[in-house]
């Protein structure tokens, strides 16, 4: 596995035209902050560089290469060449006649120990012997070039040619491609980007609230510590309890009163009324009193409208505790983190996420006082009025025993003939007395109380009732003599049940209920108002940070929402759409076309050191090269317009790492650009399985969205944690998230559905291959753990290139990669199969190759290192000009060359 610094961007380039332009540091400088700045990349600590060259262009482009070698950068710089093509040959003595491809002649600046070369002669993208593509054929060089700029396939490709002598090999690879269509990755990232996003249904809909047993403990402490303080929030010797006890006093003395009042006493005396009416009096006036300290105490100057420290010193001046704080609010950025995690991990979208932050930070929100000034009103005391019952309104009901012993009495008192019946009306007497005395007694002003008239006409009609019975049944005197006493006894515990109602009745309609409702009314509101200035500086900060994180996250969703809109249709001449489309950079003309063929690097003798792998294998081409030397130069040479077409494939166009487009690289079968004339050309050494997406490809794409979203806010939270979460840091992590939006955009074309993206991953192990691409494993781990031999893989080397290799079958360097996330898949295949694991198998971060690749030396005496010499003009060589002056160093070992003649 490669350590953490290994695994940054590759950064592509291709030297094999328009290498003029990075005559400098600070054009190389340039055009890899090009390459990373479209990928959202800084300048790389530790970089790798993928150089496409030919082995003619090691001399000529020794300037280049001594550039990349020495950028600067804190760790180490890593180069690996591709060379593509035949050598042009090398003069290896008098006596030796000039032969291709009998050297490879590298200048001293490539020897160094992070160096590699890979030396592809021929592609071999041919299906069949009749095929005679070229052998740099674009399409077949972007996948290989799209392999080599893994990061983890770089270093290992890297470290296995230390392995080997000279740093330099020919490989030999076999590759199995999983992929989805475009149109089926740009519905998936559409659909996803949507479920991540949410519903903009509007910020005002309500939302279910998220109980406080699942909030995190730093959260639930603000939002819950404030409802258990309260108690005792006044100081015993302070105005606030004064004023309080002396309302309560004087309420407790006005229902000892009541209690007397209720009393027979009471009936008959007007003392007891003129002393409950002077308690309820005293009573106002102290209610009077604590009502105005509890608005002084709510509305107590600027404090009050933002809870402070100096708002808790006049509470405290008014005899009201504040409680301290203690640590509740240390942990205010992780709770929000961590409830920002819980949310996005349950699946929610983001709008869905905004809208509980935007709860919570309602519910932790420290209400000012002067918002609780309104509530005064309740308990002000011309609401005590119209709460009480006044002399307007209705007597209060009579039960239904008063009303029967009523009745029962008159019965009783009734059982007399004539001329005795007379004493039948003793009861119902007594009842009209009873009323018209206790509305006397509880007169209100000028208007005495009404008396309800259910008892007296119950008497009454009891009392006809007994004097019927008497003049029907004729009872003796004896009996209605007891009757009476009887009777008489019924109407004093029914007129004893009046008057307490009554007098109830009337104490209510004084105020002596609504009082004491208004007391502990105002003082649960002086309550709550010492509860909200509990930690209200910690609990206001944690509301202003939850609202920009809802912020946040609703300018999150507008960014996916604008990554969801479907891309313009590109015009033809584009070769395609994707997600780096609209840059349009293939049909653009090509910062390497401004140099005029024949011209670059220098002069027209310069101009063909492509000529021995860029040939054109037409008959017109055929009948010329036998023309003469000079046709042959014309037709082998690597004409800059192919260059500059060739750059936007392999890295030097705009997109980002310098990635081929989707445009210009094959995302399915009916856009490979292979395709000639509707013959299949695709290079023999890879494999395509495509996909038409698994049922967990959306989930799982949303679910990278979440993750990255979580990642771009990773520094917010200790803004958070800081106290430093204002207005730029908002604006700085919405710009990251954007930046990072658009980079795991980039990352789901370059590295597949398979790699998740390069940020914290959740808990949860990634879906299968099935799942993501409707895909099997199967394939890969057949082609991974396939035995070593020859058969495996295809050599890209031309016929004259496979005789300078070595012949020993044990010095081949194989590596053996399939993507990381297939992992657990394949080594599950090889226990069920039967095959031994593979122990140094490479687990890339990219998921779409899965294959071999052989590294095969050149023999001894083959790699001749040279110091070149430039000309000491001080510029740029031009038409004419010398070419540079080659020392060739001593090497051990020179193997005698065997003579042929050409043909």
């Amino acid at each position: 596995m490669t350590s953490p610094e290994d695994t940054t961007a590759v950064v592509r380039l291709d030297l094999r035209a328009g290498a003029a332009a990075l005559a400098t540091a600070q054009a190389v400088r340039d055009r890899v902050a090009e390459q990373l700045g479209r990928a959202g990349l800084p300048e790389p600590d530790y970089p790798l560089f993928l150089v496409t060259d030919t082995p003619a262009g090691l001399t000529d482009h020794q300037l280049q290469y001594e550039l990349l070698s020495g950028y600067r950068a804190v760790g180490e710089t890593r180069i690996l060449v591709l060379l593509v093509g035949s050598s042009p040959g090398s003069y290896a003595g008098g006596e030796e006649a000039y032969l291709p491809d009998r050297r490879l002649v590298r200048p001293t600046t490539l020897r160094a120990s992070s160096i590699g070369l890979v030396w592809a002669g021929d592609l071999r993208s041919a299906r069949t012997a009749l095929d005679r593509p070229a052998p740099d054929d674009p399409a077949s060089l972007a996948v290989l070039v799209d392999l080599l700029s893994v990061p983890d396939v770089f270093v290992r490709v890297l470290e296995g040619l230390r392995k080997l002598p000279d740093s330099v090999a020919a490989p030999g690879v076999r590759l199995l491609e999983q992929d989805l269509p475009t149109e089926v990755r740009d519905r998936a990232w559409r659909d996803a980007l949507t479920r991540f996003a949410g519903e903009d249904t509007g910020a005002g809909d309500p939302v279910d609230v998220i109980p406080d047993a699942q909030l995190p403990e730093p959260l639930r402490a603000l939002v819950t510590g404030r409802d258990s303080r309260g108690q005792g929030h006044r100081r015993p010797d302070g105005p606030a309890n004064l004023a309080h006890r002396a309302c309560v006093e004087s309420l407790d003395r006005a229902d000892e009163d009541l209690v007397a009042l209720r009393a027979f006493p009471g009936l008959l005396h007007p003392a007891r009324r003129e002393a409950l009416e002077a308690d309820l009096r005293q009573a106002r006036e102290d209610l009077d009193g604590f009502r105005t300290l509890v608005e002084r105490a709510l509305s107590g100057g600027g404090g009050a409208a933002a809870p402070t420290a100096e708002a808790a010193a006049r509470l405290g001046a008014l005899g009201l505790r504040v409680p301290q704080a203690d640590s509740a609010g240390e942990r205010v950025g992780e709770g929000l983190r961590e409830l920002a995690g819980t949310l996005l991990g349950d699946g929610l979208a983001l709008r869905s996420v905004a809208q509980h932050f935007t709860a919570l930070a309602g519910r932790v929100e420290p209400v000012p006082g002067t918002a609780l000034l309104h509530r005064l009103a309740d308990h002000s005391e011309e609401s005590v009025n119209r709460g009480s019952a006044t002399e307007y309104a209705a007597p209060p009901r009579t039960p239904g025993g008063v009303l029967l012993m009523a009745g029962a009495a008159g019965l009783l008192g009734g059982l007399w003939q004539w001329p005795a019946a007379l004493a039948a009306l003793v009861v119902p007497v007594v009842f009209v007395a009873v009323a018209l005395l206790g509305a006397g007694r509880l007169r209100t002003g000028r208007r005495a109380a009404r008396w309800t008239k259910g008892p007296r006409v119950a008497a009454v009609a009891g009392a006809v009732a007994g004097v019927a019975v008497a003049y029907a049944a004729g009872p003796p005197l004896w009996l209605g003599g007891t009757g009476l006493l009887v009777g008489l006894g019924l109407t004093a515990e029914a007129v004893r049940r009046l008057w307490r109602d009554a007098a109830d009745s009337w104490a209510a309609g004084r105020g002596t209920t609504a009082l004491r409702t208004a007391l502990d009314g105002l003082d649960a509101l002086l309550a709550e108002l010492v509860r909200e200035h509990w930690a209200a500086e910690e609990r206001l900060y944690c509301a202003d940070a939850a609202r920009s994180v809802a912020g946040m996250l609703r300018a999150t969703a507008a960014a996916a929402d604008a990554q969801a809109a479907p891309e313009p249709v590109a015009p033809a001449a584009t070769g395609g759409s994707g997600p780096y489309a609209d840059d349009d950079w293939l049909s653009a003309p090509s910062v390497l076309e401004t140099l005029e063929p024949g011209a670059a690097d220098g002069g027209a003798d310069d101009g063909d050191w492509a000529a021995a792998y860029a040939w054109d294998n037409s008959p017109e081409r055929d009948g010329d090269r036998n023309g003469g030397r000079d046709d042959d130069r014309d037709s082998h040479r690597y004409d800059a317009r192919d260059a500059g077409r060739d750059a936007g494939l392999y890295g030097e166009g705009p997109g980002p790492y310098g990635s081929p487009s989707p445009a210009a690289y094959p995302a399915g079968p009916d856009d490979a650009p292979w395709e000639d004339g509707g013959g299949d050309r695709a290079p023999r050494w890879l494999d395509r399985e495509i996909g038409e997406g698994g049922p967990e490809l959306v989930a799982t794409l949303a679910g990278d969205l979440r993750n990255t979203a979580m990642a771009a806010m990773a520094p917010y939270w200790g803004a958070v944690e800081r106290g430093q979460a204002g207005a730029l840091a908002v604006s700085r992590t919405e710009e990251r998230v954007r930046e990072l939006l658009s980079a795991a955009r980039h990352h789901l074309w370059r590295y597949g559905v398979l790699a998740p993206p390069p940020y914290p991953a959740d808990h949860r192990a990634r879906t299968t291959a099935a799942g993501l691409l409707g895909t099997d494993s199967l394939r890969v781990a057949e082609l991974v753990g396939r035995e070593a031999d020859r058969g495996a893989v295809v050599q890209l080397s031309s016929p004259e290139q496979g005789a300078l290799l070595s012949r020993d079958p044990e010095a081949a360097l194989w590596i053996r990669f399939a993507p990381a996330t297939l992992q657990g898949e394949v080594e599950a295949a090889w226990r069920r199969s039967g095959s031994p694991p593979v122990e140094e198998a490479l687990w890339t971060s990219s998921g779409r190759y899965a294959g071999l690749i052989r590294l095969t030396p050149l023999r001894m005496g083959v790699v001749d290192t040279v110091l070149p010499r430039q000309n000491t003009g001080g510029g740029p060589r031009t038409v004419g000009s010398p070419r540079p002056v080659r020392r060739r160093l001593p090497v051990r070992r020179r193997l005698p060359v065997r003579r042929r003649l050409i043909r």
